[in-house]
């Protein structure tokens, strides 16, 4: 394999990882319920979703570092915007994560009813930064990473288009979701953050299954990083 298309498998792979956190819906059931810091409950589901989580934000920073080499030739600043964005929604996760594992703690330490407020909480601060970390910020990364790969067709330009399709569903939801339009947890809220999810999972799937398109990269790597096509006009005019 070429070096760049060991970089193209690793970021698929990295992109079909972030794909592990799905258990947690059901392992986070207990640890968000109303009376679990009273109960008698078995800790291991949530920290067991905990560590998948921690999983998705590295792999997650990890697609960024694996891209940015290559889509920092079609707009090294938007593509240094993409490796902030996943940093950001990385962070969030941690912190989500922070919250939940904190009320096992608090259990475990035989906090009791009078530490149920604070449980409370502390799993609506893990809804809201879930809100805003992993259901906005991949909106965000989409249409970064999107508009260089659509600009660079480095994979077919379908891929992204899903991934703007996918990010505005995905900021309609949260905003409907804000305005207590609807549910966070409501299938409607669901349903707008499935083509998101088709975007990262078929374009993982594409860069582990064929890589980069030949063409486009032959074109990036004939011209300086960072510099789009028919733009060098305004550089030879400073020199």
């Amino acid at each position: 394999m070429t070096s760049l298309r060991k970089t193209a498998f690793v970021a698929g792979a990295l992109y079909l990882l972030t794909f592990v956190s799905i258990p947690t819906l059901a392992l986070y059931g207990p640890v968000k319920s109303a009376m679990y810091i009273v109960g008698a409950g078995p800790d291991t589901g949530a920290i067991f979703g905990g560590i998948l989580e921690m999983i998705v934000a590295l792999a997650s920073i990890g697609t960024a570092v694996a891209l940015y080499p290559v889509v920092k030739r079609q707009n090294e600043g938007v593509a240094l915007g993409f490796v902030g964005s996943r940093v950001l929604e990385a962070g969030t996760i941690f912190v989500g994560v922070a919250f939940l594992l904190t009320i096992v703690t608090l259990r475990q330490a035989g906090a009791g009813a009078n530490a149920l407020v604070t449980a409370h909480a502390l799993v609506a601060m893990y809804d809201r930064m879930f809100l805003i970390g992993p259901s906005f910020m991949p909106a965000v990364n989409a249409l970064l990473l999107g508009s260089l790969l659509y600009q660079s067709r480095l994979v077919p330009r379908v891929l992204p288009v899903i991934g703007f399709v996918g990010a505005a569903l995905l900021v309609a939801g949260d905003m409907a979701v804000l305005l207590g339009l609807i549910g966070q947890h409501a299938p409607s809220t669901a349903l707008a953050a499935l083509p998101i999810a088709l975007w990262e999972f078929s374009l993982g799937v594409w860069l582990v299954v064929k890589g980069f398109k030949p063409s486009a990269i032959t074109a990036l790597y004939s011209r300086p990083a960072g510099v789009d096509n028919g733009s060098l006009a305004p550089a030879a005019a400073v020199r």
